[in-house]
């Protein structure tokens, strides 16, 4: 007996998912900048031809080629104010077949953090789902109200709703209100297991996984220039008393097809450029982010917001850090976390028969 295609009641071992990482511009072109090489065994074609091409161009389905580029715009409000909302969401994820080299469309899981200018966005294809036409796109929020929305069904609803002044009915009532616009940056770090890489000098690089890609945000964020990163391990960012905390989030990470969320602390002036003055660690405060992460075959992709600053942790007489409380979320800082409001309960998120049948 099947449900949706799958095996019920049998333990099979789960296929092998092509996946990979891409970047395309947050407009609605959406012209393709970046792809990692995994978009070989996902879509068929090589990097340098996807990156000739438009994300919106892979879509297939029986709605409107806008659909796709109107998840990531700023919603506009029934004042008509389009300004970005305290509650609007920056990671995305949904279901689409996907145009390929062979004509034959394929399921994937499209996780897509929004950026400044840009879409970082993870693929995870099921090449052993059957192609079906969709007549709608549907999609849930990560963050933000954390809403599942009908994209195809809103849009064509948009006139209405700015005269009724309410949310569409495919949309729940947002889950909390955060107190102002929180800063968030992305980044693409090579794969965990790229970090285990043994080298001549050290033996093994201790510092974790490098940083390919970050969003110029991030010196909002730290004190850094974003052009000064590239290529820069990640786990240096990272303040001294979360480095394990952040280092078994990676080790998750790596091992999982989900999206994981997480709370760590970062430098506020990492010494990032040999020779620049180095700030006492006293002195240095933390930025408390909380991490969007997925991670793929080829790479990770982080969504980082802050949640505040803090000082440094005190010291025992032996230097070690008495208490960290940078992955803890404040009672009274009028925020839920995201953990507590995600589940991969189909019962608890709200979504469909296809979100719960594929993992």
């Amino acid at each position: 007996m099947t449900h949706g295609g799958l095996p019920v009641g049998e333990e099979s071992e789960k296929p092998e998912r092509p996946s990979y990482i891409g970047i395309h511009s947050l407009d609605n072109e959406t012209d393709i900048l970046f792809v990692s090489s995994g978009c070989g065994s996902g879509v068929g074609w090589t990097s340098s031809h996807v990156m000739t091409m438009k994300a919106r161009e892979f879509v297939v389905g029986g709605f409107d080629a806008g659909d796709y580029p109107s998840v990531y715009q700023k919603k506009v409000k029934a004042n008509g104010d389009d300004e970005e909302d305290e509650d609007e969401a920056s990671a995305f994820q949904m279901y689409v077949y996907l145009r390929t080299a062979h004509d034959v469309p394929v399921l994937t899981r499209v996780t897509g953090f929004k950026c400044d200018n840009c879409v970082v966005y993870i693929g995870v294809a099921f090449p052993e789902v059957p192609y079906k036409h969709m007549q709608e796109l549907e999609v849930q929020e990560l963050d933000g109200a954390m809403r599942r929305m009908n994209i195809t069904k809103e849009r064509a609803a948009s006139s209405a709703v700015s005269k009724r002044g309410r949310l569409p009915a495919t949309t729940r009532a947002p889950l909390y209100h955060s107190k102002g616009k929180a800063t968030k940056a992305a980044l693409i770090l090579e794969h965990p297991d790229a970090a285990a890489i043994e080298t001549e000098e050290t033996g093994r690089r201790p510092a974790g996984p490098h940083i390919v890609f970050c969003t110029g945000s991030i010196s909002k964020l730290v004190d850094a220039d974003p052009a000064d990163l590239h290529n820069f391990p990640f786990m240096r960012l990272v303040a001294p008393e979360d480095l394990l905390h952040t280092s078994e989030f990676f080790d998750k990470l790596a091992d999982s097809p989900d999206v994981l969320f997480e709370t760590f602390a970062l430098l506020q002036r990492p010494p990032v450029i040999d020779g620049d003055i180095i700030v006492a660690d006293v002195d240095n405060q933390r930025v408390v982010v909380e991490c969007l992460g997925a991670s793929v075959t080829d790479g990770v992709a982080l969504m980082l917001r802050r949640l505040r600053t803090a000082p440094a942790p005190k010291r025992d007489s032996v230097g070690n850090y008495i208490h960290s409380r940078a992955h803890e979320i404040d009672e009274n800082g009028g925020y839920v976390s995201l953990a507590e409001l995600i589940s991969s309960d189909c019962e608890t998120t709200d979504v469909g028969d296809i979100w719960s049948q594929l993992r």
